[in-house]
């Protein structure tokens, strides 16, 4: 469909009865009627700048539009990481969700017998699986896990990391010093600081030695109890991220705000809550969402402390007490139940989806950027 623009030509102007010389000559034209609107003999738009006659009718269709030109080139330049978002995001999640409703679904041939709702019946217990029926350790233990896994862990290390980034920030000797330690667990391999931790807390660890205790914290621990140290690595291993990140944005601040703070007498921690959280508000908005998304794919925090689903070790498939929502996921794969993992990683995809927009809707109203 063509399109053609009507505009106006400068019109010469006169000065003391000569025109002016500078200007073009233009010998007028007879200029066709139109009226505005799709004109379907000629088969094209026609839109009216103005309802002054015109001297010239300059058609611009045909004329090639140089971004839509260059359209190809950015495609070009974007097509790699739409290829590896495809196949390693897009398929997968895809997939993914095909499967979990897919009734008995063999992962090694894709054949599966019709699609059904009973893979989430049998993760959710309205299903029973087998003669007498099978416990449902999935919300038993992995949803209610992982729940206090995140609600706990999350609030706790962005307020420790932010009283540890307020205080890096205030010294300025050994300051590079102190921030490559609080950084060295983040660069530390998981499971060897899960190791450390399952041996301080363990009964003849340095936890009961300092406190005179004969409490079980790891192996054979009670659920409730079992949680103190799980949640403590957690904490300790999330800590040095969060520090870098509120410790660069605090590095931005502009010290006007705290010295307009410091002459009108304003305590520390009322500058900290109204100055100095406000401000960094964006980095914290990053923080949570980034660690609420880390807590609940919770698992190889499992595996480093207690080696195993549960207190017992891998000696809990009876009783896996410790269990989150990723580890029931790798547990049905190895148990060749594909559809469960599948149908309890779509319910946990639904939920760190929907933990996300409830974030970003808070964040319109709490961050200031």
């Amino acid at each position: 469909m063509g399109i053609e623009l009507l505009s106006f030509l400068s019109k010469r102007k006169k000065h003391s009865g000569n025109e002016d010389s500078r200007l073009p000559t233009i010998e007028p034209e007879v200029v066709p009627e139109y009226n505005e609107g799709f004109q379907e003999g000629e088969n094209k738009v026609i839109r009216l700048v103005s309802n002054k006659k015109v001297n010239k009718v300059y058609k611009v269709t045909g004329i090639e539009d140089v971004a839509s030109k260059n359209n190809w080139k950015a495609w070009l330049y974007l097509a790699p990481v739409v290829v590896l978002i495809s196949v390693f995001l897009l398929y997968p999640l895809v997939n993914t969700i095909f499967i979990s409703f897919a009734k008995n679904y063999k992962y090694a041939t894709g054949q599966f017998d019709g699609f059904t709702f009973e893979n989430f019946g049998v993760i959710f217990g309205w299903v029973t699986v087998g003669k007498g029926g099978t416990e449902n350790y999935f919300l038993k233990y992995a949803v209610p896990n992982t729940l206090i896994i995140t609600f706990v862990t999350v609030p706790v290390s962005i307020l420790l990391a932010l009283i540890i980034s307020v205080a890096l920030n205030s010294i300025k000797w050994f300051q590079k010093f102190l921030q490559t330690v609080f950084f060295l667990p983040y660069v530390t391999n998981a499971v060897a600081i899960g190791l450390v931790f399952s041996v301080i807390f363990d009964k003849a660890g340095v936890i009961n030695f300092l406190f005179h205790s004969n409490t079980t914290w790891v192996f054979g621990a009670d659920r409730w109890v079992a949680m103190i140290p799980l949640c403590s690595y957690i904490v300790w291993n999330s800590i040095p991220f969060k520090i870098l990140i509120l410790l660069s944005g605090l590095q931005g601040i502009d010290k006007q705000y705290y010295q307009a703070a410091q002459i009108d007498s304003c305590p520390k921690a009322k500058t900290l809550w109204k100055i100095t959280v406000p401000l960094l508000s964006p980095q914290i908005l990053y923080l949570m969402i980034t660690s609420f998304i880390g807590s609940f794919k919770e698992y190889t925090s499992i595996v480093a402390i207690f080696n195993g689903p549960g207190t017992y070790g891998k000696a809990s498939e009876s009783d896996p007490n410790m269990e989150t929502i990723v580890y029931y996921v790798y547990d049905q794969v190895e148990k060749q139940s594909t559809s469960l993992a599948a149908a309890a990683g779509v319910f946990l995809f639904v939920i760190i989806l929907a933990f996300t927009f409830l974030q970003f809707g808070v964040s319109k109203k709490r961050v200031h950027y």
